[in-house]
């Protein structure tokens, strides 16, 4: 593995771990479209462990909750890593932004089933499942705005300086 794509995994996991920390909108995170990015990008995917670390120390000073809450979010997550193991053998811009559409979706339906399954704030009824879902509306919407935001970023920026980089090797070939 390249030095630099070490450093840039490194960096976005700090990034994401700064993020949860900080004040922000509710699930307006760069989590999701870190690990896409880096299941897309990384070739030595041990690296992928580090948003995870990331997630996992910013929960010690959040507070954890549910352990199977948090498997479902942990869950939800590492589905969007292999997700993006997919996109990296078929990398276009249609793709990218499924992917993200995709984590989201993925998201807010493990996450809400296991709030209204595991948690207490709901009926264990059909009635209660829909209600959890209902009242997580407002923060998938933040969910797929963060999961196209960030990964336009993170996608659009590697992929320009890749571009440039390239461009700037054959003007010196010439």
């Amino acid at each position: 593995m390249k030095k630099n794509t070490l450093l840039l995994i490194l960096f976005l996991s700090i990034v994401v771990l700064a993020a949860r920390l900080i004040p922000h909108a509710s699930n307006f995170s760069p989590l999701a479209s870190v690990i896409l990015f880096g299941s897309v990008y990384i070739s030595n995917k041990k690296y992928l462990i580090l948003p995870f670390i990331a997630l996992f120390i910013s929960d010690i000073f959040l507070g954890f909750y549910g352990w199977q809450i948090m498997l479902s979010v942990y869950g939800s997550l590492a589905l969007i890593m292999l997700i993006g193991q997919v996109v990296a053998k078929h990398k276009n811009v249609i793709n990218i932004i499924s992917s993200s559409l995709l984590a989201g979706i993925i998201f807010f339906a493990a996450t809400n089933f296991s709030v209204w399954y595991f948690g207490n704030w709901y009926t264990s009824d059909i009635s209660g499942l829909v209600a959890s879902y209902t009242m997580a509306i407002p923060f998938f919407k933040n969910t797929i705005a963060s999961n196209l935001v960030y990964s336009g970023i993170l996608f659009g920026v590697y992929e320009t300086v890749q571009h440039l980089a390239k461009q700037k090797n054959l003007a010196y070939k010439k």
